[in-house]
This record gives structure tokens, C-alpha cells and sequence, in this order.
């Protein structure tokens, strides 16, 4: 079976590719095809334990169901819905036809996010300034710093953070908002956090699959966060998360949770700590899946979420006049 890689920790995935045996290729018939797709799920998703999903059970109840299928689009929604039961956004099929995705890892908690809101004149208004995706404004009386990232997709440099950090330069704080960041880019997220550290930090730990048992895990990698060596902010740093903060921004709030001057506010972030690996089924299908678990310093899994250092949720009456409490509650913070 063929195997892409997405840009991330390429080593990491070297070694992934290395050390495990391929699955028996399966003939590309709907059975067969089914069969690939439970396998590559069965050796290679690093969370079957930790989640405590019997999928040999799985497979009982939908391998009886392939005999009954009638069109590809049925095949599809039916190894989608398989996969589902892994409750995992970065678990994808790719057919030509479609795109399968979990969804309820945000769908079924409190949005905490009003783009119209941060965008009226209270907060980033209509004249904020923009560099590197960023959209930031100097907000409470120029008190407080604000920075709007929606997506770590897009790059920054070095001298877009300056710039950005030298309008803030009278602020009391700052405040990073990641709120509905879906992720994008580990090394954007990593470059990100390394502006609020003074020494090199442990921030998390990272694992892989040796062989084909559910547990079967390397040893933990220590995961360190570098000090930018020419930037550094000093002052109070609030992250803002919601439950739509998700992958690589899950991995910038681990960061940040050992970041000095630095809290989490708002509400547990959704979580994705796997990093995801593809592979190929016979009919050409891809499927995207956590293959490597991440933790915390402390070495607990972030991939249900991280908790914020002060949670709060949105209150939808003073959403309605025009304010969102969880930045209100981060200028307070900032300010006392």
C-alpha cells in the first residue's frame, strides 16, 4: 500500500514508516477494500486502548453489512461511519466523490466564539492591521493587546511579530485569541509560542507505533520549546481557547500552559493531539489517521482537550449588547 506524508516531524514519521511490518494487500473488491481500511485502523491508530474501543467488535457489526451495499456512495458512508466510531477529527476518508469527517468533537459543546462580536468597534473594529494572519488592535484604552489567529496555514516572520509586539509596547498585556483555529502547521504553532519563553522549556512528549498491538508505543520523546532568540514578550499573555481550537493549536496551548506570565482562559480546547499519518486502499481511497499520541509535560494525553487555567463561557445576554465576556474576563485579568 502506498503511503503519503503530511509536512510535519518528517523524522518522526521515518521512523513510524520503518519499524512497522506493511499490512497484506488486499484485492480491490468492496470485502477487500473494507478489510484494508479495518486493518490500517486495527495496527496503525495509536488510540484504540486509550479509548478503549474493542474494534474487533467494531468489525462484527459493519463487515456483515458490505454484502448489502449497492453503490460506492453507500460503501462510503458505510466505512465512514465506521470510522466515526473513533470519535476523531483527524481520522478522514478521501474518496473522489467526498470527504468523510467527525465533527462532534465541537458540534456538541458551546460555540464561545461571535465573529461579529471581536470585529465590532469594541474590540478589532474595522481598522485593525493585519501581518502574517494576524489581525491585532490595541483595545481597553490602549491598555491591552489583541491579537486575532484564526489559522496557523499561514506563515509569519520574525519581523511581522516585532512590528506587532512593537505597537504593544505601552500595553499591560497581551491577549492571543485561537479561538476557532482548526490548527494548520506544527512549526507555525511552535515559532508562535517561542516569543513568551525566557529558557528552553519541556512542553509535551511524543510517541509512535513499533509493531501491530494497540499498545504497541515507542518510549516518550521529550518535546522542548526554545526562547525566540531576539523577541521575547515579558509581560502577561492571555491565550483564549474554545472547543474549536483544534490540532496544531491544540499543541500551541500545550505550550503556552508552561509559558511564564501565561494563562489559558476561556474553554477546553477540542483537543487532536495525534499527529496523522495517510494511507492508500486498493481502490485508491486515502484514509488520514492518528498514528503518534502527544502529551503534556505532566505526561497526560491532550487528545481529548486541554483545560483552560480559568474557565468561562460566553454570556449570551451581553453577546447580544456586544460583548464577549471571555475577552472582557482577559482585559480584567491583564489589568488587575
Amino acid at each position: 500500500m502506498k503511503k503519503i506524508f503530511f509536512p510535519f516531524t518528517v523524522l518522526l514519521l521515518i521512523v513510524f514508516h520503518s519499524c512497522m511490518d506493511e499490512p497484506a494487500i488486499q484485492p480491490n473488491t468492496a470485502k477487500g477494500n473494507f478489510k484494508a481500511l479495518w486493518e490500517i485502523i486495527d495496527t496503525r491508530y495509536c488510540y484504540l486502548d486509550y479509548k478503549k474501543i474493542n474494534w474487533d467488535s467494531v468489525y462484527n457489526v459493519y463487515e456483515p453489512r458490505v454484502n448489502k451495499i449497492k453503490t460506492k456512495y453507500e460503501f462510503f458512508d458505510l466505512m465512514a461511519g465506521m470510522l466515526a466510531v473513533l470519535k476523531d477529527g483527524h481520522v478522514n476518508l478521501y474518496s473522489e466523490f467526498d470527504q468523510s469527517r467527525y465533527w462532534k468533537w465541537y458540534s456538541d459543546y458551546p460555540a464561545n466564539f461571535n465573529s461579529d462580536v471581536i470585529f465590532n468597534e469594541r474590540y478589532l473594529g474595522s481598522d485593525y492591521r493585519i501581518a502574517g494572519g494576524f489581525r491585532y488592535k490595541k483595545i481597553a484604552n490602549g491598555n491591552v493587546g489583541y491579537m486575532y489567529c484564526g489559522s496557523f496555514s499561514t506563515g509569519f516572520s520574525n519581523t511581522q511579530i516585532k512590528s506587532i509586539l512593537d505597537i504593544f509596547s505601552g500595553c499591560k498585556g497581551l491577549i492571543i485569541d485561537v479561538r476557532n483555529n482548526g490548527g494548520g502547521t506544527l512549526t507555525n504553532a511552535e515559532q508562535l509560542a517561542s516569543y513568551f519563553f525566557k529558557e528552553k522549556t519541556l512542553t509535551s512528549y511524543i510517541s509512535h507505533k513499533t509493531g501491530n498491538g494497540h499498545s504497541d508505543l515507542s518510549k516518550p520523546k521529550a518535546v522542548y520549546t526554545s526562547p525566540n532568540e531576539n523577541i521575547q514578550w515579558q509581560r502577561p499573555v492571555m491565550i483564549l481557547t474554545n472547543r474549536m481550537s483544534y490540532s496544531a493549536t491544540n499543541d500551541f496551548v500545550c505550550r503556552m500552559q508552561y509559558a511564564p506570565n501565561s494563562f489559558i482562559i476561556g474553554d477546553q480546547t477540542g483537543g487532536g493531539g495525534g499527529l496523522p499519518f495517510s494511507s492508500e486502499l486498493p481502490n485508491g481511497w486515502m484514509i488520514r489517521f492518528s498514528a503518534s499520541p502527544s502529551f503534556n509535560a505532566e505526561m497526560e494525553n491532550i487528545e481529548w482537550g486541554i483545560q483552560p487555567d480559568i474557565k468561562i463561557d460566553i454570556d449570551t445576554t451581553y453577546e447580544k449588547m456586544g460583548y464577549d465576556t471571555i475577552i472582557e474576563r482577559a482585559v480584567m485579568e491583564i489589568l488587575k
